[in-house]
């Protein structure tokens, strides 16, 4: 399949929004109903800076009202080889949005011949973000958080986001969901500038395991049925999803250490 060709005044451009406009169909966007249902929502996520990159973390829990809707939900999510994009807030709007803004990246690299900047990426996720506003207001907010290593720089580098679209730079951590403040704490109490992958992991895995601790729409680890948060690593490299089986171990070392401290509350 190759794409369509156009007059210079009527380009769309790398906009894989403005190229479906100009083709007559409908843009694809993130919209929804008069009227915000009972929907599952995304909880927990955060993301860290160490020495190499950006750490990813998310909890598995979404939930709808006082239920578990789902306990095996993937709230981290490559967005392109050097970025990711972590959910929390309405679960079916928020996966739609990533998947167009994985669309869009892919799309822009082809046509432009190049990646688009970190930042460039992070304005065009805050442009969906706005795109949603309307449910907002009722309730159904989507709230991402963005992260990548940048190659210009040679540093990672993390973006929050408000339900206006509003796009904000993070020095060296941020967490957000109903167990944010928790996950951010923790984070603040034990992030330094040295922090390796393993370290990194381990703080991040922390940090979900608190807020899991405080809050309950937000899914701790689950032995029994083999469900442990969702970790991913961003370096020059690329983005790389950590194994199960690693943040399992991460997570029984850390209780096994609470448990000989004997810290309880």
């Amino acid at each position: 399949m190759t794409l369509p060709l156009f007059p210079p005044h009527n380009d769309p451009g790398p906009s894989f929004v403005d190229l479906v406009r100009r083709m007559n169909g409908d843009p694809p966007s993130v919209v929804g109903s008069d009227r915000a249902p009972l929907v599952p929502h995304g909880t927990t996520i955060c993301a860290l800076r160490y020495a190499d990159g950006v750490v990813m973390a998310g909890d598995r829990r979404a939930t709808a009202g006082s239920s578990i809707a789902h306990r095996a939900m993937e709230k981290v999510h490559p967005a392109d080889r050097h970025s990711g994009v972590a959910i929390a807030g309405s679960a079916g709007f928020a996966i739609e949005m990533v998947r167009l803004f994985q669309l869009q990246l892919e799309h822009y690299e082809k046509v432009e011949g190049a990646a688009l900047s970190l930042e460039g990426k992070a304005n065009q996720l805050s442009q969906m973000v706005r795109q949603n506003l309307p449910l907002a207001m009722q309730g159904l907010v989507v709230i991402p958080l963005f992260a990548g290593y940048d190659v210009r720089r040679r540093t990672g580098r993390i973006y929050t986001y408000d339900a206006t679209g509003g796009r904000y730079e993070e020095t060296d951590f941020h967490a957000d969901g109903s167990g944010g403040r928790d996950a951010r704490t923790t984070i603040k109490l034990g992030w330094t500038e040295e922090l390796d992958r393993a370290a990194a992991i381990e703080l991040a895995v922390q940090a979900l395991y608190e807020a899991a601790d405080e809050d309950s729409a937000t899914g701790g680890p689950d032995p029994v049925r083999g469900i442990y948060p969702t970790v991913a690593t961003i370096t020059a490299e690329g983005y790389e999803p950590a194994t199960e089986q690693e943040v399992a171990e991460r997570f029984r070392a850390l209780m096994e250490h609470k448990s000989q401290t004997g810290q309880r509350r």
